[in-house]
This record gives C-alpha cells, structure tokens and sequence, in this order.
C-alpha cells in the first residue's frame, strides 16, 4: 500500500487524466469529427494535454481548496 500523504497526488494524477482524455476527445470529435484513425489521433492529442494537466492540477488544487473554505460555512458545533 501506498502511504497516505500522496493522496493528492494520486488524486490529481487519476483526475487529470481522466478529465484531459475526456476533453480532449471531445475536442477533437467536434474539429475533425470521426475519422479513420481518430482514436491514435485521440492518444496523440491526449498525451501532451496530460503532461499540462496534472502539474496544473497539483497548483490549482490547493487554491480551489482554500477559495471553497472561504465560500463554504464550516458546520455549527452541536
């Protein structure tokens, strides 16, 4: 098992590539429609998008973090 300080890492590797294969799929479908070949032209696109999205992640994460802990009420103690 893995220890659990690299959660948000792992967090925002699975994240950032689910999302960017997702987008960039889409993307793609929309611009050049289906094609023969669009899903290797599908990974080549994807790829380099991953290689942007999760170090972007790793730095948006924790501001999105502290903006939604200023916009969201912690809960009233009981």
């Amino acid at each position: 098992m893995l220890s659990p300080r690299l959660a948000p890492v792992l967090t925002g590797l699975l994240l950032s590539g689910v999302m960017s294969f997702i987008v960039s799929g889409v993307a793609m479908l929309r611009t050049l429609g289906l094609h023969e070949g669009f899903i290797a032209s599908w990974i080549a696109a994807w790829l380099p998008s991953y290689a942007v999205a999760f170090p972007a992640v790793l730095v948006v994460a924790p501001m999105a973090r502290r903006l939604m802990a200023t916009i969201v009420r912690a809960p009233e103690a009981r």
